[in-house]
């Protein structure tokens, strides 16, 4: 990147923020966040930065596409603070975070697999009921179940409302009741969100979960699925070459 740089190598706002294809608001905002260490003032007040802002810059931007905003925001504020051991365990939650949804499309990919092959005597149908992502207990209500995936019991209703679940009700409190199946249902449905999936294309997944119709139509999603973890990795790999630079020209100031 090109930079007009400043007398001692000092840059302006809008350099930094140019260098970067990024607005001088979005710089500033990034340093209030603690992204990005405390520029300097000048004796009428205005910010300057150094190149070791555009490595601290280069780092944030680099573990976007991997870590996501708030990881990202956090592991630069916890090394501009010091608290590196911080930012390395908030950097192996991401990793750990990749190595489970990548077992979750493995059994996923299995479970599936199983559907074709049903055992003697069982049909399609009593073999889609029978898999399961992770082992659940049936008849769970909406609250724990919410809990056990991570997520609000609104959002357990909206899938509801989209055909993603379909818990029945108790026949006494009229609460939702989610069955062994329902689980299933939900905890796919749960991967697939995380892996940037709408609810319109997880809708035709589960079903085909469901019915057991065949699996080549669930080919295309697996496979998209497999490329996004895949691109996940790179970009966390591509992430910590920049932090590692970042790092070193701390450590170099110092």
């Amino acid at each position: 990147m090109a930079y007009n740089l400043q007398s001692g190598g000092r840059l302006r706002p809008v350099d930094l923020a140019r260098g970067h294809g990024l607005s001088t608001q979005a710089v500033r905002n990034y340093e209030e966040a603690g992204i990005l260490p405390a520029a300097d003032r000048t004796a009428h007040g205005y910010r300057t930065y150094t190149p070791l802002h555009v490595r601290a810059l280069d780092a944030f931007l680099a573990l976007l596409p991997g870590h996501g905003h708030r990881t990202a925001t956090s592991v630069m504020r916890a090394v501009n603070e010091g608290a590196t051991a911080e930012a390395f365990r908030l950097i192996d939650e991401s990793h750990a975070q990749l190595l489970d949804d990548r077992r979750t499309l493995e059994a996923v990919e299995g479970a599936l697999r199983d559907l074709g092959r049903p055992g003697p005597g069982a049909t399609a149908a009593s073999s889609a009921a029978a898999v399961t992502v992770t082992s659940a207990s049936a008849g769970r209500f909406v609250g724990p179940l919410a809990r056990e995936l991570g997520i609000r019991p609104a959002t357990l209703r909206k899938w509801e409302r989209a055909g993603l679940v379909r818990p029945s009700r108790d026949s006494l409190t009229g609460y939702r009741v989610y069955g062994e199946a329902d689980v299933r249902d939900a905890k796919l449905a749960h991967q697939l969100r995380r892996g940037g999936y709408p609810l319109a294309r997880i809708a035709p997944v589960i079903e085909q979960v469901r019915s057991a119709g065949g699996l080549e139509p669930l080919e295309a999603t697996l496979r998209d699925w497999r490329d996004r973890l895949s691109a996940r990795g790179r970009a966390l790999l591509a992430g910590a070459a920049e932090l590692e630079a970042y790092l070193r020209a701390r450590e170099e100031g110092a």
